[in-house]
Order: C-alpha cells, then sequence, then structure tokens
C-alpha cells in the first residue's frame, strides 16, 4: 500500500489482489490474529443519516476490540444535519480522526466526502452501494466453499438495489458468475450492469429458479429499503413471485447455501423455511460483518 490516503467506497475502484488482501486479511482476524490493541489511540468517526443495527455495532465494537474509539454521529447531534456543507463536515473531521465511516442516502455525499477529507473514508451504504456488506458474504462464501472466489455462482433474487449493485462491483473484479432477477423496473444501476456484463458472466434472467440453477450462494434482500416504505404496498404486487422459497432453494448447488444481509421480512422476500433452515448462513454472514471491518479498519489506519 502507497502513503497515498485509500478509502473504501466500491468494490469497482479496487483491483482484484486488493480484495483478496482484504479477505485473507478478514480470515486472519477472525482466527484471532489481531492481537493485542493495534488500533490503540486511533479514533474513528461514525457519520449516520440512516438507521442501522449491524454496520454501527460491528464498527464501534470492531474498534473497540481493535483498541481505538469510534464517535457517533447523527443528525439529531450535529452540525450535518442542521445543513452544515460535506466539505466543512470533512475537513473538519480529518483533523479530529484517524477515519471516517459514513452511512447515508445518496451516494454523492460520500464521494464528496472522500475528496475532501485528508484521512480515509468508508462506505457504511449508501441507496446505490454496500460494499461491506457484499464484501462479508463474499468471506462467508469463501468459509463455505474456499478461496477461490472466481469459482462461485451466486444468484440475485429480488430489487435491483444497493445490494445488487454491489454484487455487480465485486463480479466485475473478483470474476465470479453472477445471474440475477427482479421484476420488470426493479432491475439494478444500468451503468453497474452493463460495467459487470463487460468483464464476467453475469446474466439477467427471468425466474428466480433460472436464477438459483447450480448456485453456490442464493441471496436476496427486502423488498421495500430505507427511503422506501411508502412503496410497500406497490412493490408486494411486483415482487409476487420473487421470494425465495424451498423451491427456488431445491434448484441451486447441493451445498448451496441461502444469505440474507438483514433485516428481513418472513413471508414476503424469503420463506421462514429456508431462512431458518439448514442451508442459511445469515447469522455467521452477521457475525463477519465485525471480522471485515475490522480488517478495512487495520488495512486502512492500522
Amino acid at each position: 500500500m502507497s502513503d497515498a490516503k485509500r478509502d473504501f467506497i466500491d468494490l469497482a475502484e479496487h483491483d482484484p489482489a486488493y480484495l483478496k488482501h482484504l479477505l485473507d486479511l478478514t480470515g486472519r482476524v477472525k482466527s484471532g490474529g489481531a492481537r493485542g490493541r493495534p488500533l490503540a489511540g486511533r479514533c474513528l468517526a461514525m457519520i449516520f443519516r440512516k438507521s442501522s443495527t449491524r454496520t454501527r455495532v460491528s464498527t464501534e465494537a470492531g474498534m473497540a476490540q481493535l483498541g481505538g474509539h469510534a464517535i457517533m454521529i447523527s443528525d439529531g447531534d450535529s452540525q450535518i444535519g442542521r445543513g452544515e456543507s460535506v466539505g466543512d463536515t470533512a475537513r473538519v473531521l480529518s483533523r479530529y480522526v484517524d477515519a471516517i465511516l459514513i452511512r447515508t442516502f445518496g451516494h454523492d455525499e460520500v464521494v464528496e466526502l472522500a475528496r475532501e477529507a485528508s484521512v480515509p473514508v468508508i462506505n457504511g451504504l449508501t441507496d446505490l452501494l454496500h460494499p461491506c456488506q457484499v464484501l462479508a458474504d463474499l468471506f462467508t462464501a469463501t468459509e463455505e466453499f474456499g478461496g477461490d472466489v472466481s469459482a462461485l455462482r451466486v444468484a440475485w433474487i429480488g430489487d435491483g438495489n444497493n445490494m445488487a449493485n454491489s454484487w455487480l462491483n465485486a463480479a466485475s473484479r473478483l470474476g465470479f458468475s453472477l445471474r440475477l432477477s427482479s421484476p420488470d423496473g426493479y432491475g439494478p444501476d444500468a451503468e453497474i450492469l452493463a460495467r459487470a456484463q463487460s468483464s464476467t458472466e453475469v446474466a439477467i434472467v427471468e425466474t428466480p429458479a433460472e436464477a438459483a440453477e447450480d448456485a453456490h450462494v442464493v441471496t436476496t434482500d427486502v423488498w421495500a429499503s430505507m427511503g422506501q416504505e411508502d412503496e410497500q404496498s406497490a412493490r408486494e404486487i411486483a415482487f409476487a413471485g420473487y421470494q425465495v422459497d424451498a423451491e427456488v432453494m431445491a434448484r441451486a448447488h447441493p451445498a448451496g447455501i441461502f444469505l440474507h444481509c438483514l433485516p428481513a421480512h418472513r413471508g414476503e422476500e424469503v420463506a421462514a423455511e429456508v431462512i431458518d433452515g439448514p442451508r442459511s448462513r445469515i447469522f455467521r454472514e452477521a457475525e463477519n460483518r465485525l471480522h471485515v471491518i475490522k480488517a478495512i479498519l487495520l488495512d486502512l489506519i492500522g
């Protein structure tokens, strides 16, 4: 790694070797390879403009376990919530902390924050991308199927949201096969899709069963994400038939697993018998958010 500041905003911005390095580092962290207090004296600012369970707790716990400290900043108790510019916030925080994590709506806000900050910036989620989650999902898959990520076959079923976009970015860099099935009008970002299709085996298929065929990983997300609550009724109609149920999972690879970034709505995007069944790895996946963010923090500021 050069002395230049590195951010973690978009999986597509990083070369395959770096992403594989982070997956390898995650494994070493999980197996106890980050003993002591490697981030002692280091401080992370966490800007949360969206509510969170896994991202907030895993990041705050991760910093504490590594000997560092995390500061929670929400709209209700900060000036950014009262209209202070992203640029001013970035330049001020850079003088206080060693890195900044932000979870927000508009992706442009993260890009601007990274451009103006002199310390590393981590994307904790935007409406466009969720890179930390997909890195944790990939690590979970490597625990099941070994470290050759390029050999994976992944099925995305449901909304073409920030998770679908991040799976596309991961496929474009790491070369695994990805099939997506979404209702008309709810597909992934067109530019991200085109980029992935130009570099690896990515297909848009008509049915969830077709997407799941021989997949090592079958994954989905809620039909209406944060900020889309007023679309819930319309989306329930549009997404009828896009549930991951036992019939869909029966089409997957015999050792295939089910993943979900959580929170989940049982009976909507996934049947209870799947998410609570023997092929589900959702809680190991959630645990791996902790190990992934620790690896990212160690790499960026350790």
